[in-house]
């Protein structure tokens, strides 16, 4: 039997490049179905967020009968940022604060000096651009396509595809989770790094000391994500996914024996990491700035008695942060290196990271570009 060959990876250029990255905010992150906000964080009509999909910064927001709503932070009068602040609260309209056009909470243009002497605006045509918005997993997500893909088909594809079946998702809950922590991190790395490290485990024996002794076999390099419907098994003598091995949280409900004492990892692009364990699900969204710079936002979701009754949610918070921590920091030490011609031809893929090289057939053809 022969030794399976050696797949090369991106090219340097692909994580240095700004006109890569321009094409990335285009036919990627504009072009696909992107998770915005937690659902909960628009609690109450006129709560909103503003967040950068792509070249777009976009208000996420709830309007008056509940539903979610986004819009681009643009004034159609003269191209003023309409929101500055990354979160607020309206009580019935957004206004700009350059010429004070008003618009309601669909977004329709409402008011503005003088415009009742100018018959011609039509005030629908003229009111805030919309995105499509679909809430799912208890999160926001938005395209800014014209004809937006097939959410079922993009996103609960992607889990279908890691786990075998949505059911097995559907049995954590996610959407009646609350959070019990928020870490934001700024990582001087280019978003396909951070996916990359995220989809495989050969590192994970050198980096991940406390993750390696809760799941044992992640120090054999194969990552969870290597096998469908696969999840890592807790070690034999480890009681919780925590940084010290204790026993966490109580388990979500759903949570059945098959899935009991098990890490779940998913990846659904362009830019969402899921993890699911017995007790909690820890969810990250990229927010790729730049082509060296990334905003990751973690949330750590638990079973609303467990946040709201003063449970101790430090080791199960603590350990991931590590996790975080540690990946990040071997994605910021690669991306000097994109820019070097040692790397001008890429790199290698081991065995463990063959799958890896999947994510980068599905990058070069959607940016239609040559390896």
């Amino acid at each position: 039997m022969s030794a399976p060959s050696l797949l090369a990876t991106l090219p340097g250029r692909f994580y240095t490049d700004p006109e890569v990255f321009a094409l990335e905010q285009r036919r990627v992150f504009e072009s696909m179905w992107f998770c915005a906000v937690r659902a909960a964080d628009l609690a109450r009509p006129g709560a909103f967020r503003t967040v950068q999909v792509g070249g777009e910064s976009v208000i996420v927001s709830r309007a008056k009968d509940g539903s979610a709503r986004a819009f681009l932070n643009v004034c159609r009068h003269r191209g003023a940022r309409l929101c500055e602040e990354e979160a607020g609260e309206v009580r019935r309209a957004f206004q700009c604060v350059y010429h004070a056009w008003t618009y309601d909470l669909d977004g329709k243009l409402v008011a503005a000096p003088n415009l009742t002497k100018m018959p011609d605006v039509d005030r629908v045509e003229y009111g805030l651009v919309r995105a499509h918005v679909r809430e799912w997993l208890g999160y926001v997500w938005v395209c800014l396509a014209d004809e937006p893909p097939s959410f079922e088909q993009d996103v609960l594809g992607a889990v279908v595809t890691r786990l075998g079946d949505l059911s097995a998702i559907e049995n954590y809950g996610v959407e009646a989770l609350e959070v019990g922590r928020r870490i934001t991190y700024d990582v001087k790395a280019n978003w396909k790094l951070i996916v990359e490290n995220f989809m495989e485990c050969y590192h994970c024996a050198t980096i991940h000391p406390e993750l390696t002794e809760v799941l044992p076999e992640f120090a054999d390099g194969y990552a969870a994500q290597y096998f469908v419907g696969h999840g890592a098994a807790f070690g034999q003598d480890v009681q919780g996914f925590t940084v010290d091995g204790s026993p966490g949280v109580d388990r979500i409900p759903g949570v059945g024996a098959e899935q009991d004492r098990r890490y779940y990892a998913i990846t659904i692009r362009p830019q969402v990491f899921v993890n699911l364990v017995p007790d909690h699900a820890i969810v990250h969204r990229m927010y790729p700035l730049a082509a060296d710079r990334t905003v990751v936002e973690c949330d750590w979701l638990f079973l609303p008695e467990a946040v709201g009754g003063g449970r101790d949610l430090g080791p199960s918070v603590e350990l991931f942060h590590r996790v975080n921590a540690q990946d990040f920091a071997a994605c910021e030490r690669c991306q000097p290196a994109m820019a070097s011609r040692a790397y001008a031809r890429g790199g290698v893929l081991v065995p463990s990271e063959h799958h890896i090289a999947q994510f980068h057939e599905w990058v070069a053809d959607r940016l239609g570009l040559p390896r």
